[in-house]
């Protein structure tokens, strides 16, 4: 493994970063206060070739490999004041494109991607629902077979970009019997009648990317929007968790680089007792554990997006770097929040505001429970 970075990938991480400082500036507290997403921003990140960034040319993308995709991932965590844009980004490059480009029929990705690279239409990703959680497979929502398509029925819940998606990838059961393997994927374009979303939910952080709930009452799906086959979801599926845990939390390496320089720089200014608070070795030693976190999640991460891209099997490395990853970041979180004090606390300061946007990494994508238990099924326990 070599994880030097090429001219090319160093050019694009300054690329990214001089973007965001530049053209990703807004008042992001007051977003956060009020729950709102930009699309302006939204839109600016499709011209500038995020969005795009690992879809091929003919789709307006840039055909990027797993780590270059980690990487910018990570400058835009970095420059990027709005985790919940940065997470926004993440989860279209993670789990919504990488689902049409390994697994939807050229005429689907045609017809949706172009949209989607350029930031002109959302997509979402839908599989949890409330009353299964991390039991993924036992879904409630049905897909029954009609003439011409399918009849789907149920909810998704949490779903990122779900109250404002103008089209879904969505996990539903055609097969019972077969349990997993009953599984299937179908598009479903929010204007299909029997679609409806519920108003963006409230939650503790990431609030200036909107999550809620799909709801499905006989909406007919035509055959042609099935990804796939039939009873192909649980292998689609376990493909897809792999690009995601391996990378969607690729921001928040970024966003703990920041949040480090941020305490050192106040560990050398403020002074307590006639020195800085950066000699105390109660703020020394913190700051010296964040650094660890930072890099041992950096190459966990690396490492996971390097197997992908290798096409060798990464779901043992990408389940290490999602659980380490999130727990990393909200541990450093709560560090910068007690090496700040009473800075920290104040909602004025923006400090707190990642510790509320860090709570969520040990729960989506797999919550670190769930993360543990894959680790210890694939070591054979």
């Amino acid at each position: 493994m070599d994880f030097s970075w090429t001219p090319e990938q160093q050019a694009l991480r300054a690329r990214i970063i001089e973007f965001a400082r530049r053209d990703l500036r807004d008042d992001v507290a007051e977003r956060d206060k009020a729950g709102a997403f930009s699309r302006q921003l939204w839109r600016k990140c499709g011209e500038m070739g995020l969005l795009g960034l690992n879809a091929p040319a003919t789709y307006g993308g840039a055909g990027a490999d797993a780590l270059t995709t980690a990487l910018a991932i990570e400058a835009l965590g970095y420059a990027c004041a709005d985790n919940g844009l940065t997470f926004a980004v993440s989860a279209q490059l993670t789990s919504l494109q990488p689902t049409l480009l390994d697994f939807a029929s050229p005429t689907q990705q045609a017809r949706f991607l172009p949209g989607l690279v350029k930031g002109e239409i959302i997509g979402c990703y839908a599989m949890s629902e409330e009353a299964t959680g991390s039991d993924a497979y036992a879904l409630r929502t049905t897909a029954e077979k009609r003439e011409g398509g399918y009849v789907l029925n149920g909810e998704k819940w949490f779903v990122t970009f779900g109250p404002i998606a103008d089209m879904a990838v969505i996990y539903a059961t055609t097969n019972p019997k077969a349990g997993k393997w009953g599984v299937s994927l179908f598009i479903v374009e929010s204007n299909a009648p029997g679609y409806s979303a519920s108003p963006v939910q409230d939650k503790m952080g990431l609030r200036t990317v909107p999550i809620g709930k799909i709801t499905l009452r006989d909406c007919f799906v035509p055959a042609e929007n099935l990804i796939g086959r039939e009873g192909a979801g649980a292998s689609i599926f376990n493909a897809s968790q792999e690009w995601e845990r391996a990378c969607i939390l690729a921001g928040q390496i970024g966003m703990m680089e920041r949040q480090l320089e941020a305490c050192v720089a106040f560990a050398r200014e403020r002074q307590a007792f006639g020195q800085p608070i950066g000699k105390f070795q109660a703020i020394s030693n913190r700051i010296a554990e964040m650094k660890l976190r930072l890099e041992t999640a950096r190459l966990l991460t690396y490492r996971a997006a390097w197997l992908k891209q290798s096409g060798q099997p990464a779901m043992l490395d990408a389940a290490l770097a999602n659980l380490h990853l999130g727990e990393s970041f909200l541990q450093n979180s709560l560090d910068a929040v007690r090496i700040h004090g009473a800075r920290g606390y104040l909602t004025e300061f923006e400090i707190e505001r990642d510790l509320r946007d860090a709570m969520g990494g040990p729960i989506y994508g797999g919550t670190s429970d769930i993360q543990r238990n894959i680790i210890a099924r694939l070591l054979g326990l």
